[in-house]
């Protein structure tokens, strides 16, 4: 059979498998198509991935240049009470004693101590245990108001030194004052300790040695007010001693001596119309 001619069944075969074959084609075409649709879409058809809310931008604070303030309420005036005069009523001087005389102090020498007068000073040395005073012969005083110097030469810890007012050889106020900054004042009758006021510390007493301290004595009727350094410290009242001399005393209480100076002792005329108020204990 000759390659260029076809029989009648060839002939019918190729008219079946011609559409078959228009078919495909097309099919291809729609196949192709799509896919060219899809990657044109950037991917697959399918269920969209929601996506969050863009959040709202806050707004920023406003700057206040001028803020508002409460309106103070005003407050009513108030008169503030004077404080009475600590040392009222001082006058002139009237005894300025640079310890010079031995005939106006007691002055001893002994194995417990001694009392001298040197370079303008009056000098205590007590050993250790020993409780020694020295008074004033000459003066004797009811109101006055009395300055002193004391320097600290040897002293420690609880070792006192102090000054002796309205004094009498076993009756006396004594105002002392410890190596560790603590004052007290008491009335002593007949070596019996009445307490008037009960140690306390001070700022204005020195620590230990060498140093110095003022000592001041304000006394009228039956008021004492101390002073030290010139500073107001307390203010007691007792009637028991309207009169007598002034004098000082030491007392070494630990176990090594102590020596205390005097100097510069000043005493002053007061005058004072009762009642003069008691100030306020400074604490």
């Amino acid at each position: 059979m000759s390659a260029t001619k076809q029989s009648p069944r060839a002939r019918g075969l190729l008219r079946r498998e011609y559409p078959a074959r228009k078919d495909r084609f097309r099919l291809i075409l729609l196949t192709f198509f799509l896919t060219s649709c899809s990657a044109l879409g950037g991917g697959t058809l399918g269920t969209a991935t929601p996506r969050p809310p863009t959040p709202t931008p806050l707004l920023s604070p406003t700057t206040v240049w001028f803020p508002p303030t409460e309106t103070p309420t005003p407050r009513p005036l108030t008169t503030t009470t004077a404080t009475p005069n600590e040392r009222a009523g001082i006058g002139e001087v009237f005894a300025a004693d640079m310890f010079r005389d031995n005939s106006d102090w007691d002055i001893f020498e002994s194995d417990d101590g001694n009392a001298a007068l040197f370079n303008q000073s009056l000098t205590l040395s007590a050993a250790p245990g020993v409780y020694l005073i020295s008074l004033n012969k000459s003066l004797v005083l009811a109101d006055f108001y009395a300055e002193v110097t004391a320097h600290l030469n040897l002293c420690v810890g609880a070792d006192e030194y102090g000054i002796l007012v309205r004094a009498i050889p076993v009756t006396y106020y004594r105002f002392s004052l410890t190596c560790d900054g603590k004052m007290r004042l008491d009335r002593i009758s007949g070596g019996e300790r009445n307490p008037l006021q009960e140690r306390r510390v001070t700022a204005d007493a020195p620590r230990g040695a060498p140093s110095s301290v003022v000592i001041g004595v304000w006394a009228a009727g039956d008021e004492i007010r101390i002073f030290l350094n010139g500073h107001f410290q307390f203010s007691v009242r007792d009637p028991n001693l309207q009169s007598g001399t002034i004098g000082f005393f030491v007392h070494a209480v630990g176990k090594t001596p102590m020596t205390i100076s005097f100097s510069d002792l000043l005493v002053y005329h007061l005058r004072v119309v009762q009642p003069v108020g008691t100030p306020v204990i400074v604490p």
